[in-house]
């Protein structure tokens, strides 16, 4: 049976729009309008969408970063059992922090300059009074060690560092109180590809190791497609479909979703398609649309869409959509990833020094023959 360890309902984040000499309020931006879903212990939950969304929004409510405007947000403690984070009281918030920690998504500017890399790992631990002494130093070396970097780097100044280690840095902070849950707000996406697959794979051994729950934060389907286990797509503010990987990624029941995998790139060149061109602009959070915000941009729109809001149903099988033709719609998935044999490390050197190995000095390469030294 899942055992959830946050459950959303109904949260909204509105920000006050300003105008006049008096500064009076003219209107709100409704950043996060009214959005629901549950993460259960030790899943990995995506949230997705086009940037403005308010996917980090949410995130940062979540952990109350962000005062919600309304909703509730409910984390299920060991001790303190459900506590709703948006109401709760300073002696509640003081037991909940530490179980509830942030990856930011900039690894150079959530770093201070000014302080040595052991003084930002150790910081969560002085403020809270975990460990002090010795003991600290020990600890801020051990979580250095644990997220890939060494002991001897606590000395030194972020500046001194990639982005790859930048990001290192800020997990062995996120982990440095034993937190339960760690909200990922898009942590690889200022990353090289490269060093990109380094930090999830690294964020998958923490998560089996210590036990965390991610909420996961990106726009890239392809890193949420590799790391998560559910994954929610939002747009302007609201959650439009949540799935697993598996149903959201080839079997899509809303035709936003439909649209986002058509420009994953494909993974065999020779099927080349064009993408799901979605026509107008994406309409202002200060001012959304009617009925199905998503109907101005969408080709199966109908009459019906342009004014009833569609409700978040059940499609069986734990898929969620927002959608009134979600039943009667059969929409495009992504392309499934052809298979790949699987080959040993000794086989993979043995090919490599193959095609690297040059042909004798007295053999002409292929297509020189009859050339002129």
């Amino acid at each position: 049976m899942p055992d959830p360890l946050l459950e959303v309902t109904g949260l909204k984040k509105h920000f006050p729009v300003k105008n006049g000499l008096l500064r009076r309020v003219v209107g709100q931006v409704k950043a996060v309008d009214g959005v629901d879903f549950t993460i259960n212990r030790g899943e990995t939950f995506g949230l997705v969408g086009e940037s403005g969304c308010g996917k980090s929004t949410t995130g940062r409510t979540v952990l109350r970063l962000e005062e919600p405007t309304g909703g509730e947000v409910v984390y299920h403690h060991e001790e303190l059992g459900p506590v709703n984070i948006g109401t709760a009281d300073r002696q509640q918030l003081k037991r909940l922090r530490p179980e509830m920690q942030i990856i930011f998504q900039d690894p150079f500017s959530s770093l201070d300059a000014r302080m040595t890399v052991g003084r930002i790992i150790a910081e969560p631990m002085v403020i809270n009074r975990t460990h002090h002494g010795r003991e600290l130093r020990d600890r801020v070396a051990e979580l250095l060690t644990v997220v890939g970097l060494r002991p001897e780097h606590a000395s030194r100044y972020p500046h001194a560092f990639s982005g790859g280690q930048r990001q290192r840095i800020g997990i062995a902070r996120a982990l440095a109180l034993n937190p339960k849950l760690i909200v990922c707000d898009e942590p690889v996406s200022a990353l090289d590809v490269s060093v990109q697959a380094q930090v999830l794979n690294l964020l998958e051994s923490l998560q089996a190791q210590f036990d965390l729950t991610y909420l996961f934060v990106s726009h890239d389907l392809s890193v949420v497609e590799h790391i998560a286990d559910r994954v929610a797509v939002m747009y302007l503010g609201k959650v439009v479909e949540v799935g697993t990987t598996d149903q959201l990624f080839y079997s899509p029941k809303m035709p936003y979703t439909e649209a986002l995998l058509s420009a994953l790139p494909k993974p065999d060149p020779r099927k080349r398609t064009r993408p799901t061109l979605l026509t107008g602009d994406v309409p202002s959070p200060a001012n959304p649309p009617h009925g199905c915000h998503f109907h101005p941009r969408c080709k199966y729109a109908q009459d019906r869409c342009r004014t009833e809001v569609p409700q978040l149903r059940d499609l069986g099988g734990g898929q969620l959509a927002a959608c009134h033709l979600a039943d009667s719609l059969e929409l495009k998935g992504a392309e499934p990833l052809p298979d790949v044999p699987v080959i040993s490390a000794e086989e993979a050197v043995r090919a490599a020094a193959s095609r690297n190995s040059r042909p004798p000095a007295d053999v002409a390469p292929h297509g020189t023959q009859g050339a002129m030294s």
